[in-house]
């Protein structure tokens, strides 16, 4: 299924293409953005422009409508480890930290999902990334548990803290 363009009051999330790569660069080649992603840190805008030709618009850009920046990437989808939950995950440009753009992003992604039917929300974040906690919690979601991940080519395991929520009405 196609992603939507949808709007916020400050950005505009959009299908990532590959001509995005060089933009995308600006965080997945940036070792304190990618410190608690899943995937490593991406050594060049061909290694980002070849993993977007695999996503194939499955992943939403987040551009600041202000001046067309385009400064993050987030995805919402069914978990596959079931329960009905819908688990999301989003990652910034580190100079686009701490302004907000993060939660804005992320309850347009819950509601885009609340939109198809889901009620049921979940996410995760390394334990010493405190930050990420906070949207979650700006979302509406609640600690629930502790667990774990890896980064994709295992090397670097994380203690994490899951969050989740059941929203019948969403709180925004």
């Amino acid at each position: 299924m196609a992603l939507p363009i949808i709007e916020t009051e400050r950005l505009i999330l959009r299908p990532l293409v590959p001509e995005d790569a060089e933009a995308v660069f600006a965080w997945t080649g940036d070792e304190r953005v990618t410190k608690y992603m899943g995937y490593s840190t991406y050594s060049s805008a061909e290694q980002v422009r070849e993993w977007l030709e695999t996503v194939n618009g499955s992943i939403w850009g987040f551009v600041r409508k202000s001046d067309g920046l385009l400064m993050g990437s987030g995805d919402i989808s069914p978990d596959k480890s079931g329960g009905g939950f819908w688990a999301f995950g989003y990652c910034f440009r580190y100079d686009c930290w701490n302004k907000g753009y993060c939660t804005e992003a992320t309850k347009a992604m819950i509601k885009y999902a609340y939109e198809q039917g889901a009620r049921k929300f979940m996410a995760q974040h390394a334990v010493d990334n405190l930050a990420s906690g906070r949207v979650m919690e700006k979302c509406g979601l609640t600690f629930s548990e502790y667990g774990s991940y890896e980064k994709i080519d295992g090397s670097c395991k994380f203690e994490s803290k899951v969050y989740r929520a059941i929203f019948e009405k969403l709180p925004y």
